[in-house]
């Protein structure tokens, strides 16, 4: 469980689990904070079923960049939104980086600043780029799978410091994220938290594998840096992709929680129950 959703009497709870009268709000919330937590976080608190779900995250400046062009993203959001992230890591099976992330961060990938379990730590190296000095080969804190192209694996090898090897099938100078998430799905996971990079969640966007999108907006300019979504351009706008959102103040950021089940693309849809800014801690 999250620091946001904590069963039983303490009182720096945000949500407390009452048997018989469910979900209440705990004395540390604002009145007009439940209703945001419930909408952020409640329904991953479920067991989900079904084919993977996939929800990715981006941390971005307001003039588009999520790092500087020598890749220091330290930190382009503030401390509400790392602590989401770490909610988001500990209500999902896997958190999913590309090997620029790792790269670039060295992230821990850890549920350390909210309760619940570390997830599962899956990195996408296809040309097996990464050294194995990066501390998520070697911290030994949660289970890790590397994930290449099987072509550049030997026969006989199934580590990489401590973590587990997995070839994938190659694509588009990639790996087949569809082969990835069935064989995933194989191994019991269902749901998925992708925190970057950049290009790897344009990748899964691109294929139509992502659930929801969140895009993390700091009132931060950096000029020109490292961008954050690149798809396919479109030729018109009316083709482009709008998809229905909901927005949910952090600190001094703005989270945009995008719906990718329904995704349209035309006209501005109407307002929705998540167009109010509400400020989540």
């Amino acid at each position: 469980m999250v620091s946001s959703f904590r069963s039983g009497p303490r009182a720096d709870a945000e949500l407390v689990w009452q048997p018989g009268s469910g979900w209440v709000a705990g004395a540390a919330l604002h009145a007009e904070q439940v209703g945001a937590l419930f909408d952020l976080y409640l329904h991953l608190c479920r067991p989900h079923h079904g084919p993977v779900e996939v929800i990715a995250h981006l941390g971005q400046s307001i003039d588009g960049w999520i790092a500087t062009l020598s890749g220091d993203a330290h930190f382009v959001t503030g401390e509400a939104n790392i602590r989401h992230l770490h909610r988001m890591r500990a209500l999902s099976d896997a958190v999913l980086v590309g090997a620029e992330t790792v790269a670039a961060d060295d992230p821990r990938l850890t549920t350390r600043l909210v309760a619940g379990s570390n997830p599962l730590r899956i990195l996408l190296d296809p040309r097996r780029r990464l050294a194995v000095h990066h501390l998520v080969f070697q911290d030994g804190e949660a289970e890790t799978l590397l994930c290449c192209d099987r072509a550049r694996l030997r026969p006989d090898e199934q580590r990489f410091g401590q973590a587990e090897l997995l070839g994938v099938p190659a694509a588009d100078a990639g790996l087949d994220l569809k082969a990835l998430l069935l064989t995933l799905a194989d191994r019991g996971i269902r749901r998925i938290f992708i925190e970057g990079g950049g290009t790897t969640v344009s990748r899964f966007l691109a294929a139509g594998l992502l659930s929801r999108l969140q895009v993390a907006v700091a009132p931060l300019v950096i000029g020109t840096g490292r961008p954050g979504l690149r798809l396919p351009a479109p030729e018109r706008l009316a083709e482009a992709l709008r998809p229905p959102v909901r927005l949910f103040r952090m600190g001094e950021d703005v989270l945009y929680d995008f719906d990718l089940t329904t995704a349209q693309t035309g006209q501005p849809a109407g307002a929705g129950s998540g167009d109010m800014l509400v400020r989540i801690r």
